[in-house]
């Protein structure tokens, strides 16, 4: 069976590589949403923690030899990271309104770029599938990526895992509190200086672990978050600017349509997103699950 001269085995392959590459969105998406939401600081240095996260498990992974200890500690090393620059660097800069913060992050990619170049050099780097998740899997007539297959589980339950703290835990319940109104938050003595610190922190473990997951999917360089900040901004944007579940929804439509124009028009390959962003833009400018907010 063939759908355009394409034989449909082809197509349904192209469409769990397109849900592997919305997960990645959906990673990178969830935690911009996060520090938005909360924070309100459009955070440009996302790209450059995923890319962290890529070269961090490369060192990783070159001394430990496993994979999963790099998909463990990489991602925590980041957020330890990201903790330390939002306590430092941030924080002394929310008095002064949402422009300076994120000139911050802007400055801050550009410094992570730097020294990732001075550390782990301007070459790509290589960063094998683990043998665990090597080949492919037979189902029906068709044989998927283990590996992507792998990818779209994990970040399936990290996911759940993140809706469960939103929306069955204390923490949860401060965080949303948090973003709809602070003032009160603070009323009721809560300390939203350490919130803050962790969400921001969360949101650089999910993007460094969207960037171990993506290593062996895709090269490990400086450069490699540049692409992918865009791209990731794209997907809050059309899913709605706050939205978790926003960023849900539109990470894997974002992610399916630029796999599936990869397979039947290449040339659109680089636009398409941007086209999907122009249109759900003027039907509905809010995005796609309009209202901001956690996990609404």
């Amino acid at each position: 069976m063939t759908l355009f001269d394409v034989p449909l085995m082809v197509i349904v392959s192209q469409a769990v590589i397109g849900i592997a590459l919305g997960m990645i969105y959906v990673l990178l998406a969830l935690g911009l949403s996060l520090v938005f939401g909360l924070l309100g600081v459009v955070n440009f240095a996302h790209g450059s923690f995923y890319m962290l996260g890529a070269c961090m498990a490369f060192s990783l992974v070159t001394v430990t030899n496993s994979f999963w200890l790099c998909l463990l500690f990489a991602p925590l090393l980041i957020g330890v990271l990201g903790f330390g620059a939002e306590r430092t660097l941030l924080r002394p800069l929310y008095a002064r309104g949402g422009d300076d913060p994120m000139l911050l992050t802007f400055g801050l990619s550009l410094v992570f770029i730097e020294a990732a170049r001075l550390i782990w050099g301007n070459a790509a780097l290589p960063f094998e599938t683990p043998t665990l998740l090597s080949g492919s899997v037979k189902m029906g007539m068709t044989y998927l990526p283990t590996y992507r297959i792998f990818v779209i589980v994990i970040t399936a339950v990290i996911v759940g895992v993140l809706w469960v703290v939103l929306r069955g835990t204390n923490f949860g319940l401060i965080v949303r509190a948090g973003t709809n109104d602070p003032l009160m938050v603070r009323a009721l003595g809560v300390d939203l200086g350490n919130v803050w610190s962790w969400v921001f922190a969360s949101g650089c473990v999910l993007a460094a672990l969207a960037g171990v997951l993506a290593a062996p999917m895709r090269r490990v360089f400086a450069e490699m978050g540049l692409t992918i900040i865009i791209e990731s901004f794209v997907v809050v944007v059309v899913g709605g600017m706050g939205s978790l579940s926003g960023a849900l929804v539109a990470g894997l439509l974002i992610g399916e349509v630029a796999s599936l124009t990869a397979l039947f028009a290449p040339k659109m390959a680089d636009i398409v997103i941007f086209i999907v962003m122009a249109v759900v833009l003027m039907l509905r400018p809010r995005g796609l699950l309009g209202e901001p907010g956690l996990m609404e």
